[in-house]
């Protein structure tokens, strides 16, 4: 965005020393945000697959029994809960075990 406002400042409204110093002033500019970009970007992990359900919230749709189904993020998953949860209690999911969660209580810490 800088180089752009740069190269129309250049070309409309600077003379010829000024110009060619907007543009290469827009272009150090655009250089270090995307500089910044970058190092931000590497920063943030993205959290995908199993591992980042663990420690979400479910709603319980089958009563657990200690099995039954729960509710992720619009999704059905089979589930296990040793404690036991009735349908519609909120449950924390604490690992998972194949294609079979187990969950807990949701005031249990993961």
């Amino acid at each position: 965005m800088a180089l752009t406002v740069a190269i129309v400042l250049a070309l409309i409204f600077l003379p010829w020393p000024w110009n060619l110093v907007a543009i290469l002033g827009g272009l150090v500019v655009e250089t270090g945000e995307l500089a910044w970009g970058l190092r931000l970007a590497r920063r943030w992990k993205p959290k995908t697959g199993a591992e980042a359900m663990i420690g979400e919230h479910a709603q319980v749709v089958v009563a657990c029994r200690p099995l039954g189904k729960v509710r992720v993020q619009g999704e059905l998953w089979q589930a296990r809960c040793e404690e036991g949860a009735d349908v519609g209690e909120s449950v924390r999911i604490q690992s998972i075990e194949g294609l079979t969660l187990v969950v807990g209580s949701a005031s249990a810490q993961p």
